[in-house]
């Protein structure tokens, strides 16, 4: 348990600010997302760090509880494997970034996502 409190508290803060900025910066990070996306060697350094730091947490908190403690767990696998694709195919990722970044509620709701997430990580991380 000390562990994921710790994970929470580390992911949470991080997601949280990253939720707002994109939530009150819809357009600028749009903008960047296009920016990053148009640079095969951002894809394959970020998969490299995606992949690295979600191997991290699945290799020290693969823990399958049917409470919160399975969304960091879930966070460190969609990592790995988010980063594994970055890596192997990254002109695949161009393109289905493109078409996500042509609907404008794609955007929205993942902010939305992340917020509730790094909700959730933030109370069990520092309230609960």
């Amino acid at each position: 348990m000390q562990t994921s409190i710790f994970l929470a508290k580390l992911i949470g803060p991080v997601m949280l600010a990253g939720a707002i900025g994109l939530l009150i910066n819809r357009k600028s990070h749009r903008a960047m997302a296009r920016d990053f996306l148009d640079s095969p060697p951002l894809i394959y350094l970020s998969g490299i760090l995606v992949m690295t730091a979600g191997l991290a947490i699945v290799l020290y908190h693969n823990v399958w509880a049917a409470d919160w403690r399975v969304l960091i767990t879930l966070f460190g696998w969609m990592g790995v494997i988010g980063g594994a694709i970055r890596i192997i195919c990254f002109s695949a990722v161009k393109k289905i970034g493109n078409v996500m970044l042509d609907k404008p509620w794609v955007t929205i709701a993942g902010g939305v996502g992340w917020l509730a997430i790094a909700g959730v990580f933030c109370f069990y991380g520092y309230f609960a």
